[in-house]
């Protein structure tokens, strides 16, 4: 008697593994330092340590590109008050570039749709990004210029861990991102009488220096 395949050798169907965390976990990085995720990303797909990495991250073009702008970055995020003024031209780079990495991480697994993966990733950069900009402000009030450094080195090095982790176990480094979100969102909450007078102390500089303006151009 002859028994059909189908019933002595059962074909098991594995469903692909969600991108998911590894979009949350990017986006998350995304709204520190876009550039730095970009590069990374490229260049673990590059060596083949990860198949999650679309090619177009993988390009030179793309890779020479994020690698300039991480260390323009690099020096312009260390600089007082030069730090907040480039948090605020990445307003919209940043949950943009987000919102792409995560649309192409989707496309190239294929378990989670596109736009989808592309809300989920520019949502959380977004918010990531403006727990940033905010923490900035309020290190830029205090007179001293070596906490900037420190914060941004912290801040660098942050985003190479997780991104590096979330390659391995993402899973995991989405688990330590969402963390780290929660707590900037609530560490921004007690800074905002910093940031206030960060605000303040901006808008009175402007203040003089149209002051000084005037003065200078009045005829004598």
């Amino acid at each position: 008697m002859l028994i059909p395949k189908t019933l002595c050798c059962p074909v098991v169907t594995i469903a692909p593994v969600s991108v998911l965390p590894l979009v949350f976990t990017s986006g998350w990085a995304s709204g520190i330092n876009a550039y730095a995720v970009v590069l990374l990303l490229g260049i673990f797909g590059a060596t083949g340590l990860s198949d999650e990495v679309p090619e177009a991250l993988q390009r030179p073009d793309v890779l020479t590109a994020a690698g300039v702008l991480f260390l323009i970055e690099a020096v312009a995020d260390k600089i007082p008050y030069v730090d907040t003024a480039w948090d605020s031209v990445h307003t919209v780079i940043r949950p943009v570039s987000g919102a792409v990495v995560a649309a192409l991480l989707a496309g190239q697994s294929g378990s989670v749709p596109e736009l989808a993966a592309g809300a989920v990733g520019g949502s959380t950069a977004l918010v990531s990004h403006l727990v940033k900009a905010g923490t900035r402000m309020a290190v830029n009030s205090s007179p001293e210029p070596f906490s900037n450094v420190i914060v941004s080195l912290a801040e660098d090095l942050g985003v190479a861990a997780i991104i590096t982790f979330a390659i391995f176990h993402p899973v995991a480094a989405a688990t330590v991102a969402g963390a780290l979100l929660l707590a900037g969102l609530f560490m921004l909450y007690f800074l905002v009488s910093r940031i206030r007078r960060f605000l303040r102390r901006r808008a009175e500089r402007r203040a003089e220096r149209r002051l000084a303006q005037a003065v200078t151009q009045r005829p004598g």
